[in-house]
């Protein structure tokens, strides 16, 4: 399958290494413009890694999400992300709290670029999640919510009510989502500050 590299895939700076057949959007290439990044088309046996930065998912949630996971699961695969599942498996009464770290988790440190972690309304898995230094989690509810928390707040885990959202609602925000990058300009000063009073509160 060929990969699709998009805007959230760019680098801050550098260079990104994409095989020959690789589809590279437009927005990706005006990213990569804007922030000096020199994207470099090779075969693939040129590459170390074919797997493209920002394409790891952490995707997790509880009993009222689970079936909402395995759904969005399947469209983040078919746009060529790779997903950490880390549950739940099954509908068994679980703590959205629980799965709500596991994602932030693999965020935080990197493992994942970024994160969706579902429950019955997505405000306890947000607040959860938000308790990890480095997670911005913004619970969305339609495309102008998940498109902000994006451009203005570089969210990096997105948060569903499997309760109140349709499956084709749900995937309309993700899709929406995964596919705005951050605007940087005049949002980094205020992220600079959320970072400073997370860090403030760090012991």
């Amino acid at each position: 399958m060929r990969q699709v590299i998009i805007a959230g895939d760019i680098p801050a700076n550098g260079e990104l290494r994409v095989p020959l057949d690789a589809i590279v959007t437009p927005s990706a290439r005006e990213t990569a413009a804007a922030r000096g990044v020199r994207i470099v088309e090779l075969p693939a046996d040129q590459i170390t890694s074919l797997a493209v930065p920002g394409k790891t998912v952490a995707l997790g949630a509880d009993h009222g999400g689970f079936r909402l996971k395995e759904v969005l699961k399947r469209v983040l695969q078919d746009l060529g992300f790779e997903v950490r599942d880390v549950g739940v498996y099954e509908e068994n009464p679980a703590d959205y709290p629980d799965l709500a770290l596991k994602v932030a988790e693999l965020v935080a440190a990197g493992t994942a670029t970024r994160g969706v972690a579902i429950d019955g309304a997505g405000i306890g898995s947000s607040i959860a999640a938000n308790k990890v230094p480095g997670i911005r989690a913004a619970l969305c509810y339609d495309k102008a919510s998940a498109r902000n928390s994006r451009e203005h707040n570089d969210s990096n885990v997105l948060t569903l009510g499997a309760r109140l959202l349709t499956e084709s609602q749900a995937e309309e925000v993700l899709r929406t989502w995964i596919g705005t990058p951050f605007a940087a300009g005049r949002h980094q000063g205020r992220i600079d500050k959320i970072t400073a009073i997370e860090r403030r509160f760090l012991k």
